[in-house]
This record gives C-alpha cells, structure tokens and sequence, in this order.
C-alpha cells in the first residue's frame, strides 16, 4: 500500500533503511512540474510503474506563477490523465484575441479563422490538479529529494541517486525523463560532446504582474507601443495578468505598483486604459526573453521533456503547451515499449519533437520580433509596423497568426534529418562522442 506521510513525501511508507536504500521502477521522473507530473500520470494509468523526484517543497512547486493559456491539444491531454474537472469548472475559453499596432485595434477571431479556440487556466493551477490527482492514486511523488544525480543512462539500466529525509537511496529504472527544467540535473549531465544548443537571448524582459482586479478585457489584448510591449491577461474573471517590455538591467524593485499601472496605462489606447481596475500586485517579477533548443532530445535511456529540451519567450503562449507535446509523444513510446516490447514510437521521439518545437520556436520569434520594441533604428521600426499593417490587414495573414497561436496540429513524421545525430543508439556512441 502506498501512503502520503505528508506535504513533502508521497510514496512508499516509510520502512528501514535496507528497504528504501534500493528502489527499482520502470521510469524515474526527475521534476514535478507539470510535464513530470502529467507523465507520471499517464504512465499510471496504463499500469506502468514509476517514480516522480522533486528537489523542492511541494509548497514551493505549488506557488510557482507560470503561463495560463493552453492549446486543445494540452486540455485533451489533462482530459485523458484524468485531471480537467476543475479545469473545466473555472477555466475560460476564448476564441480570439486583440492585436493593437499604433493605437489601432485588430481583432484576430480564432475560431471564424481557425475553428478553434485556446482555454485560460493557469499553470500553477494545472500543478495542483496534477498532484491532487497523483496522491488520489497514492502515486509514488517524493519533494524535497536532495542531490539528485542520474547514472548509466547510456546502458540498459540506468539509475538515479538522491537523498531524502537524511537517507541516501538508489532508484534503479529502465528510462529516465528529465522534467526538471533547463537548469535541471537531467540535462547537464548529458556530456557535451553528446548534444548542440541553439539559443538566443533578446534585448527585452517581461516585467510581469499579477493582481486580484478584474481583467480589463474578456479576451487578451497584445500591445505594440513605441514604449515598448504590453500584454493584458487574465487566470479568471477575478485575477489578472499584466506584462511590460522592459530592460534587462532593471529589478522588481524599481516597479512599485504605483509605477507598474501608470506605464500600462500609458501603452493602452485611452478607451481601454480608462476601465483599468488597479489594485495590489501579489505577485511580480522580471523573467529575460529567449529562445532555445537542445538536439537531440534523447540519449541511451534519457529523454529530455520540455524546459530542459527547449526555451522559448512567451509572447506565443507555447512553453506549457511544447512539453505537453512532448509528454504525449514520450507517453505514447514507453506505452508501446512496456506493453508491446516495441521501440519505434521511443526512436522517433527526439526528431518527431524537435519537427514541433522548431515550428513553434519559429512563431514565438517571430510573434515577438513584430510585437517587441527591440530596435532604435528607424528602418526596422518601419518594417515591424508595415508588416503588422499588412498582417491584419489581410484574411491571409491573420489566419498564420491564428493557426499558430491555437497549435499546429500534430504531425507524426520525423525531420528528415536532424543534426547532430541522435544519442538514441546507446553507450558505444555516447563513449565514442559520434554525437556532435
């Protein structure tokens, strides 16, 4: 029988020494995010053993302000793990958004151009729901799991160490997934003669706010403003989400609130500003825009999900939304290797994943170099506005903004070629630095 003793550790009771010293499971999980804890889940649920390993508090896990609009693909995915019934209670669908360049304002309608629509609800609440659904399963979910170090994933059995409650413990598995985020243990242990990283850091950070005040508007309102980007968001008809293009050098504590709402009103068309409800941020902080992505995404028995694989800025709304992709592609592999003894699904899981990120990487750079203030220089100002004048301006070019931001639709052939080549064939290679 499983049990919860409780905030911090949910798992096996707690026994002697010898008996939690050596542990065996199929998948190890390394990260209670959403991805870990979604995986883990679905893995559940189809009978397959594992075990979810968080180095912070489950309070801490739980407080951590993320994004809040998810594509359908991701809402079928809760469906299907059995964690979307407050979801489907308190979230808010929306079928488009409002682009405003220069004062002028677009409607991009989602569902007239697409069909399809995105649903408000935020992460932070999505982790919740995720480890509620996990203790109602008495899943096997260790917080505050300390020095977490992974082994022998190039081999057939790997294993991960990690000390809890003052006890050293061994995790022996068949897979491990990285959830832990880009500056997880997952992903730098992978030698770095094994992987390549693209990246790119842009000029600008989103200085970010949330307040318990009504959101200003019933759907997103995107800024273009020659003082630089604004978002208006909202995670309920109660609490809203408001960003700021800022500088990189600057710190939360030259934003008071008083500061904060004025220089948003300031980038708002005076009919908007004018119903801005201001009150007490309860949260703020600055978050550094930037794109990255590591390839490949899998080395021996290690498969790298979400953050830890890829970056993107979040003017597209695709962070959330890429690792539950990768969550379903993974998901799917290790269903039809532990029930079928097949391998095809887990071989093409780094190429079928990066052909995804790379497209939607592709719509987050764009979408933020035409709504971003990233330049001084004249010409390209000019270029930024006559490409959003034509953009919404055209049926053509507000369907590419709008297939975009609702998710492309899932498509399971790999790249025909990906460099550097994947890790995926084992120790031998891994030892013999063929991955570039």
């Amino acid at each position: 029988m499983l049990g919860c003793d409780d905030a911090r550790v949910c798992g096996p009771p707690m026994g002697n020494q010898l008996a939690l010293s050596m542990l065996r499971t199929q998948v190890a999980i390394i990260g209670a995010g959403p991805s870990g804890l979604l995986l883990s889940q679905l893995l559940h649920l189809d009978g397959i053993d594992c075990v979810v390993l968080e180095a912070r508090s489950r309070e801490h896990v739980e407080a951590r302000i993320r994004a809040g609009v998810l594509e359908q693909g991701t809402v079928e995915l809760l469906t299907k793990a059995r964690a979307d019934q407050r979801l489907r209670r308190e979230c808010l669908v929306h079928h488009g958004f409002e682009l405003i360049v220069a004062g002028r304002r677009t409607r991009i309608d989602l569902a007239a151009l697409t069909g399809g629509s995105v649903t408000v609800y935020g992460q932070t609440e999505i982790t919740r729901d995720l480890i509620e659904a996990r203790l109602a399963l008495q899943g096997k979910l260790l917080f505050e799991a300390q020095d977490v170090g992974i082994q022998d994933f190039a081999g057939r059995r790997p294993r991960v160490r990690y000390r809890h409650q003052g006890r050293d413990h061994e995790l022996e598995c068949e897979f491990i997934a990285g959830c832990d985020g880009y500056h997880g243990v997952c992903r730098t242990s992978v030698p770095e003669s094994a992987h390549r990283i693209y990246a790119r850091v842009y000029p600008a950070g989103w200085l970010g706010v949330l307040s318990d005040t009504p959101p200003v508007a019933d759907e997103l309102i995107y800024v273009n403003h020659v003082r630089g980007f604004a978002l208006c968001s909202m995670r309920s008809t109660t609490r809203s989400r408001y960003y700021l293009q800022c500088a990189l050098d600057e710190r939360v504590s030259d934003w008071p609130d008083e500061r904060f709402w004025r220089e948003l009103q300031s980038r708002l068309p005076p009919a908007v500003a004018a119903t801005l409800v201001t009150g007490p941020s309860i949260e703020k902080s600055i978050a550094p825009l930037r794109s990255s992505v590591l390839e490949p995404m899998r080395f021996g028995r290690l498969f790298l999900v979400g953050d830890a694989a890829h970056i993107v800025p979040p003017a597209g709304a695709k962070g959330l939304n890429l690792a539950a992709a990768d969550v379903r592609t993974l998901h799917a592999g290790l269903v039809e290797y532990f029930q079928a003894r097949g391998t095809e699904l887990l071989d093409q899981y780094s190429p079928r994943c990066l052909r995804r990120i790379w497209k939607a990487e592709r719509f987050s750079w764009w979408f933020t170099s035409l709504t971003h203030r990233m330049s001084e220089n004249e010409f390209e100002q000019r270029m930024q506005l006559a490409e959003l004048d034509y953009l919404t301006s055209s049926v053509a070019g507000m369907t590419t903004i709008a297939e975009n931001y609702i998710g492309l639709p899932d498509d399971a052939a790999p790249i025909a070629s990906a460099p550097p080549e994947d890790c995926s064939g084992g120790p031998d290679q891994m030892r013999a630095g063929q991955c570039r």
